[in-house]
């Protein structure tokens, strides 16, 4: 059941599934933090865990896979405590690109792109892809091409796939990160220059790199739980030549 007290017009969605560097969690979070965005309602789909979680010094519980929202910024965001599996990634994609149509909102993912010799000291590089006719917007604020060919995979991957074959407008971010490890830094990257000129909005993110070792502590048994899974599961990009993730 959606927040009856919220109202949108033509919002741009920000997903954050756990990806590799949990880039897109790390970046959904902050926003959902930051900008004390309101809980609009849980995700239901095929194949995800029915679990409940809750926050420290909370008793309500909430779907492990919901949507927060901001109307005065037009603004949802996708917060997600689980990965979404392979199996389940087909019908999560076609479910969420059904109510993205329907709600006449700009979608965003996110995904990270491995680098075995990244850098945390430096700016992370960052490319745009989109679906549809969002490729103009991407020109208009100066979001860099990839550089080479590659493939996003993982949930992110099937979400871009649906709104290609549907011809929805949707946009990719691709942000170079820390292949094992939570990467606030890379996190801060895509928000300042991928997801604020495009959803118009303005975030503080200082903290991202001030308090970058203790999100990542805060984030570590996540980013384990990715890695048992295995790519399979994470949202990520990769250039052709390193391979193929699905």
């Amino acid at each position: 059941m959606q927040n009856a007290d919220v109202s949108l017009d033509e919002p741009v969605l920000v997903e954050g599934l756990p990806g590799v560097g949990l880039v897109g969690k790390i970046a959904a979070d902050h926003l959902v933090e930051r900008l004390d965005m309101a809980y609009y309602a849980g995700v239901e789909s095929e194949g995800l865990p029915e679990v409940a979680v809750y926050e420290e010094s909370a008793r309500q519980v909430r779907p492990p896979v919901r949507l927060y929202a901001d109307g005065e910024r037009d603004l949802l965001v996708l917060q997600s405590d689980i990965p979404v599996s392979r199996t389940a990634a087909a019908d999560f994609a076609a479910g969420l690109t059904d109510w993205v149509a329907e709600n006449d909102c700009l979608p965003i993912y996110l995904s990270g792109l491995p680098n075995e010799e990244y850098d945390a000291t430096e700016v992370p590089d960052l490319y745009g892809v989109a679906a549809g006719s969002a490729g103009g917007l991407l020109d208009e604020q100066d979001v860099d091409r990839p550089p080479e060919a590659g493939v996003v995979g993982g949930p992110a991957g099937a979400l871009l796939n649906r709104a290609a074959d549907r011809g929805i407008g949707a946009i990719g971010l691709i942000a170079e990160s820390d292949p094992q490890f939570p990467d606030p830094v890379s996190a801060r990257r895509i928000i300042t220059d991928g997801i604020e000129p495009l959803a118009g909005i303005d975030v503080d993110t200082d903290e991202l790199v001030e308090e970058a070792e203790q999100i990542k502590e805060q984030k570590e048994k996540l980013a384990q739980r990715m890695r048992q899974v295995g790519e399979e599961e994470s949202s990520q990009a990769a250039p052709q030549g390193r391979g193929m993730f699905q």
